[in-house]
């Protein structure tokens, strides 16, 4: 009888070990179709414009670099705000793919929950009120996204901090915030308000070189802090009690993810405005497109580089020569699926 049993407990050890070895491999070859994606619209954004590079041209301006005229062009004028498109979608996937596993449910985005909303408000304290730079705004960003997240969280808090309490509570103080932004605005002057407004509806237009290695290092190190903690992410999907019984930290490990969360929305914020949907969609799509049993980080980020570069394209072409904000492109692609995640939600329920 012993023997049976131990048979049965190997034989399901066994099943364990190669599902989970079937789902990273899956998940792998997902992360690098979606990364060889990114790329290739990376270097398509590269070569469209005014003046048109094909795309062998583009490569050779970037690692060779015989062509003086194609690589000032590709390399000065769009090479930033295409780097800036992958890291910063990179990052909102991320933020997204933190946030809904915290929260248990596919609607908790920091642009849903009121994060975005947050680091935007301390953006404009700082640009509006104080007159500060772009890293004074970026500081600003950061603490009013901090700022927003310890509000929601203490009034969330009951017990514990629920994922659909978090959320509720999270939408009411993102509308508030909303009209501390627009009183903000229509306050100040008219040139900085007009700015103010463009920058708010999320856009790459305006991004130099001086914004790449900042906002490169900053990321590598949320990431770098990111990495030993999504095992604990992954646990938390379980539950409370099973993760404490596994001697996770519940309170601990959680401030700490939505700490993280918040800190990579406002990174994306400070320099592009708040570009919303983004954090929203990537985490379900790459989870969908690699059948991962929970929201996985690598998809995650794959999928919002691919999202945000890709849309950001469509938004300097759609209407050429104007460009439009990015955040336009993926408001409207967001409200869709947005819609779409609604409709599946209320079937299951």
């Amino acid at each position: 009888m012993t023997t049976g049993i131990d048979f049965g407990r190997s034989l399901l050890l066994v099943r364990s070990r190669v599902l989970a070895t079937r789902i990273g491999v899956r998940t792998g070859v997902v992360c690098l179709v979606l990364v060889v994606a990114a790329l290739a619209v990376a270097v398509l954004a590269l070569g469209t414009g005014d003046y048109v590079i094909p795309p062998d041209r583009v490569l050779r301006a970037i690692f060779v670099g015989d062509q003086h005229f194609d690589r000032l062009v590709v390399w000065q004028w769009r090479f930033p705000r295409v780097v800036l498109g992958l890291a910063l979608g990179a990052a909102l996937g991320l933020s997204g793919a933190i946030l809904q596993s915290v929260t248990r449910n596919p609607l908790g985005s920091p642009d849903m929950v009121g994060f975005n909303t947050g680091a935007y408000t301390g953006a404009l304290i700082v640009l509006l009120l104080l007159g500060g730079g772009t890293a004074q705004t970026a500081v600003g960003a950061l603490v009013g996204g901090l700022g927003s997240a310890l509000a929601i969280q203490l009034l969330a808090f009951r017990h514990n901090v629920t994922g659909f309490r978090l959320i509720i509570v999270g939408i009411g103080v993102s509308a508030m915030l909303a009209s501390v932004n627009t009183w903000l605005i229509l306050r100040a002057d008219l040139n900085a308000a007009m700015s103010a407004a463009a920058w708010g509806a999320g856009s790459l237009n305006a991004v130099t070189w001086a914004e790449v290695t900042p906002t490169l290092v900053i990321l590598a190190v949320l990431v770098v802090v990111l990495v030993p903690a999504a095992p604990r992410l992954q646990m938390l999907e379980l539950g409370d009690d099973l993760a404490q019984s596994f001697g996770i930290r519940v309170g601990r490990v959680r401030t700490l993810l939505i700490v993280l969360s918040v800190a990579l929305t406002a990174v994306a914020t400070a320099v592009a405005g708040p570009i919303a949907f983004v954090a929203l969609a990537a985490p379900q799509l790459g989870r969908r497109l690699a059948r991962t049993p929970s929201t996985a980080l690598a998809p995650a980020a794959a999928m919002g580089a691919l999202l945000l570069v890709g849309c950001d394209w469509i938004a300097q072409r759609a209407f050429a020569p104007t460009a439009l904000p990015v955040g336009v492109v993926t408001v409207s692609i967001g409200g869709l699926y947005l819609a779409y995640l609604m409709v599946v939600e209320a079937r299951r329920s």
